[in-house]
């Protein structure tokens, strides 16, 4: 079964100067009215959006409030229920009881998403369990089985089809997870894995063919795909992280992947100067097709 129309979609995260998720200070409702209409004008009409949370709530009284033409991918993004000293960035171990502490939370999470998905029921057409927990150098892991368990809560607690958004390659080992969810939603960074933009879109095509080819009867979509325009030469090389090569790689994406009637949610709408490290040219900050002013990046004005 297909679940999506090939239609444009991007992932929305609409942190600004001097707001965070860390610190819980969010856009305000005209700024997110702002937003949404941007990406509404430029042909936008699915989003994504990683937690169930005051942000995301924002967003879909906006739609709902404007009548805007965009539907909602919403996930939870949990925090670690264990430690994984494999992560180069984390180095704090937690006590049994903070870890029991963020299981609770996660709980808590996907009560959440079931409220806003049963609330906001023609708004959001996606729920996802989680995002990124998987992989050997993650900071927030959770088991397998606890997807599982995600899942099953999901599909007895509202209508969507539910999904779940990882790396290419962790899905090889989600067998369990793949017989209870609807969707496969793959990340494919050609950049962070040091492909230079030229052979970019070849590494996505053999993604989608690895994982479609695993699981043949689901619909598999891209839910993160995308080009960082600076870096800092850590993780990804800065000769290749600019403007003109996003627009290159971001236009020939959409090529195929209408070409194969396969949807993508590009990574991501505006750029997060809260991400990452205190370093202006840090790579998390510059992947917006959107400056964090919302003027749209030069080169896309060609």
């Amino acid at each position: 079964m297909k679940y999506w129309a090939t239609e444009k979609a991007i992932c929305y995260s609409g942190y600004r100067e001097g707001q965070s998720p860390l610190t819980g200070i969010c856009p305000g409702y005209g700024q997110v009215e702002e937003d949404l209409k941007i990406l509404v004008a430029e042909g936008y009409r699915y989003i994504r959006m990683y937690e169930p949370g005051a942000h995301a709530r924002t967003a879909l009284r906006v739609i709902r409030d404007s009548k805007l033409p965009l539907k909602v991918m919403l996930g939870i993004d949990p925090k670690r229920e264990f430690n994984n000293i494999g992560c180069p960035w984390v180095k704090e171990s937690l006590n049994a009881s903070r870890l029991q502490k963020n299981a609770a939370y996660n709980d808590r999470m996907i009560k959440n998403l079931i409220t806003l998905a049963n609330e906001y029921d023609k708004e959001i057409m996606c729920v996802s369990v989680g995002n990124e927990n998987r992989p050997s150098w993650g900071a927030d892991l959770v088991t397998a089985d606890r997807l599982v368990e995600f899942a099953k809560k999901l599909k007895a607690g509202c209508k969507q089809p539910v999904t779940y958004n990882e790396g290419t390659h962790e899905w090889l080992d989600l067998e369990e997870l793949v017989k209870i969810i609807d969707i496969i939603s793959i990340h494919s960074y050609p950049l962070w894995n040091g492909v230079a933009v030229d052979k970019a879109l070849e590494m996505n095509k053999q993604d989608y063919a690895l994982i479609k080819g695993k699981y043949p009867d689901k619909e598999v979509i891209f839910t993160e795909c995308g080009w960082a325009t600076k870096s800092n030469d850590k993780g990804m090389s800065s000769a290749q992280a600019n403007e003109e090569y996003q627009v290159k790689y971001i236009e020939s994406l959409w090529k195929w992947a209408e070409s194969e009637d396969i949807q993508v949610f590009l990574f991501e709408a505006f750029d997060e100067p809260w991400k990452g490290s205190e370093d202006p040219t840090e790579p998390e900050k510059h992947w917006g097709i959107y400056n964090v002013d919302r003027t749209k990046k030069s080169a896309w004005n060609r």
